[in-house]
């Protein structure tokens, strides 16, 4: 899905707005605890947030890039399926954290 646009039934969508489209990262699924027990990724943890990388983003979304990998609570998502895969819809004010290799190492303070 390049740029701002993806695919659903042949047509192509734009996200409005403030809005991400965003896919999870395979490693927040199922995970293992240090013990070796599964924990399913429908298992309550408390308030645990997750890493998914921005897929399309809206054109009032300022800090986010496609590409770029997104830190945002589950609890703030709305789901979608396009072409057969599970996305996710959120606000640019629910992302708690990006990392992308275009942001400078930083306290992110300005002195």
């Amino acid at each position: 899905m390049p740029g701002d646009d993806a695919a659903a039934g042949g047509l192509p969508i734009k996200m409005l707005h403030d809005r991400l489209l965003v896919s999870l990262r395979k490693e927040d699924g199922d995970r293992r605890s240090s013990g070796g027990i599964l924990i399913p990724a429908t298992a309550q943890v408390a308030k645990r947030l997750v890493w998914g990388e921005a897929r399309a983003v809206g054109a009032n979304v300022r800090q986010v890039k496609v590409g770029d990998q997104v830190l945002f609570s589950p609890e703030d998502q709305h789901e979608v399926e396009v072409h057969g895969e599970d996305l996710i819809i959120l606000r640019e004010r629910d992302v708690h954290a990006v990392a992308a290799e275009r942001i400078e190492e930083s306290t992110g303070l300005y002195l």
